[in-house]
């Protein structure tokens, strides 16, 4: 990839200047995948001081995901026109703006319209943040700078409940979008500064409007559904039947659209490469079977075991910490041994972990809790660094933008998936379960008969017997659910086979070395 001839006198960047770069854009994604997450134990505090119900608080969350979810895909076609480097300083700036004002609004509706801008500028920062790092790094030490990237990725949905607990504890909800001001604005200045060297010719192709708008349609759609479904009873509800008609509708169109049209909003044909399409269905099944596991601990802590916010989140975060530090050694791994081998390794050492938690009982203390969370952090490096170069490698260097774009957009809708469906199964199971557990319990009555001669009158015996059968309930739809993610984590190792053997690794050097 050439450069821009006004910046033909500039040096590519070098050593501390070259990683002070990468941290811009590894904080860049940090704040982006953070604003997934942060809200989600905030909801009832905003909710409260703002005079909604939870319910409509949710929509947070949703704006959020539906404003990202629109903006991650078109990344590719938005750097062909505006440049990458000026599309993702004006991301940086313009997700600092709207979080300023998420955090100064004083009504619901203001919320959710600067959340919504807040996931449009979020958008691209996760694509170009990687292929922008892939470009400025020299072969030797582009898979140590990607590692950093990944370990953003993968702890910022751990640190998000965290910090929204306790600032929502300690201070107040406003702070869960303050917090991204200095990143943001700081950030989009040295940015400019450092990576404006690395501006590239631009294309003008006319926009795809077809596209563009159906693209809208599905994805908002499609993204509402997820996040409505469990409070409507799913398609019991005519408002979820109408969406999935028309996100069914609206998708298969923009596919159809997109593979005919010729400057497509959004690049289909990277999929013609095996090794991206095995890897990206790699990452979108491991990254759905781990957001699972990261959405049902913290509701069993949460709802059964009796933790705060705060301390549910510190019961998880082990996880991220072993993955942040394991990652410098798995990023200088690929570039040894067959990327497939590593991924394949580390989401069957997912599997496996998830399997041993399926004995939790709910007398476990905290670090019985704590010690297989910080063991499952081993393998996610081994999954998440090695799947995103493999996806990277294996397509052409002037399609990486709209490749990243595609490979974010899909896990992070896998992401939006597994959390409806694992909240769902969840509930259901628990229901399933107590109906069976009430005919099993005491079938000898002698809790009952224990409970009675101690002087306890009949409503409360019954209403110890219910709570103990709860909580059983509970534990066991939990064990239940583990057992699923455990397989679905083989079923997603299993897949990386299909791509052929790695020729290369992702050499960023074609982008003006």
């Amino acid at each position: 990839m050439s450069h821009d001839p006004n910046h033909t006198s500039d040096a590519p960047l070098t050593g501390g200047m070259l990683w002070l770069a990468a941290i811009i854009l590894a904080a860049a994604n940090f704040i982006a995948v953070l604003n997934m997450t942060i809200a989600n134990v905030a909801v009832p505090n905003i909710a409260g001081s703002l005079g909604a119900t939870v319910s409509q608080g949710t929509w947070v969350i949703t704006s959020y995901a539906v404003g990202e979810a629109i903006t991650v895909p078109l990344t590719g076609w938005l750097s062909a026109r505006y440049g990458s480097v000026r599309v993702f300083v004006g991301a940086m700036v313009l997700f600092g703006a709207f979080s300023l004002v998420s955090g100064l609004s004083s009504s619901l509706g203001l919320l959710v319209i600067a959340r919504i801008f807040q996931g449009f500028s979020g958008g691209p920062l996760m694509p170009l943040s990687q292929t922008l790092l892939m470009r400025i790094f020299p072969k030797e030490k582009a898979a140590a700078a990607l590692g950093v990237w990944s370990m953003t990725t993968l702890v910022a949905p751990v640190v998000g409940p965290i910090l929204g607990g306790y600032f929502c504890d300690e201070y107040s909800w406003s702070w869960i979008f303050y917090i991204n001001l200095p990143i943001a604005f700081l950030g989009g200045f040295s940015a400019w500064q450092l990576l404006k060297r690395y501006s590239e010719p631009l294309v003008r192709n006319p926009i795809d409007r077809v596209g563009l708008v159906l693209l809208i349609i599905w994805v908002a759609a499609l993204q509402l559904m997820l996040d409505e479904g469990k409070d409507l009873d799913w398609f019991a509800s005519g408002k979820i039947v109408t969406l999935a008609i028309i996100a069914a509708i609206a998708f298969a169109a923009f596919i159809i659209w997109e593979l005919y049209e010729e400057h497509p909003v959004v690049d289909l044909k990277v999929f013609r490469h095996r090794g991206f399409t095995a890897s990206v269905l790699t990452i979108s099944l491991a990254f759905a079977a781990f957001f699972g596991v990261n959405v049902l601990t913290p509701l069993w802590l949460q709802n059964l075991m009796g933790y705060t916010a705060t301390k549910a989140g510190l019961a998880t975060c082990g996880t991220g910490l072993t993955a942040f530090f394991i990652a410098p050694l798995v990023a200088q791994l690929t570039t040894k041994i067959d990327a497939r081998k590593l991924v394949f390794g580390g989401v069957i050492w997912l599997g496996i972990v998830t399997l041993w938690r399926t004995v939790a009982t709910t007398d476990m203390t905290f670090w019985n809790i704590a010690v297989p969370l910080v063991i499952l952090g081993f393998g996610l490096p081994f999954f998440f660094i090695p799947t995103t170069g493999l996806a990277l490698a294996s397509v052409e260097e002037r399609e990486m933008d709209s490749a990243a774009g595609l490979m974010n957009f899909l896990r992070t809708l896998s992401g939006a998936f597994a959390t409806s469906i694992v909240t769902t199964t969840w509930a259901d199971q628990i229901t399933r379960n107590h109906a069976e557990l009430v005919g099993l319990a005491d079938s000898d009555q002698s809790v009952r008969t224990m409970l009675a001669t101690s002087g306890a009158p009949t409503d409360a015996v019954n209403q110890v017997i219910d709570y103990l059968i709860t909580g059983q309930s509970v534990m066991l739809a939990t064990n239940q659910l583990m057992w699923a993610i455990g397989i679905a984590f083989f079923i997603a190792a299993s897949v990386i086979w299909i791509a052929p053997k790695p020729t290369r690794v992702v050499d960023p050097s074609a982008g003006g070395h």
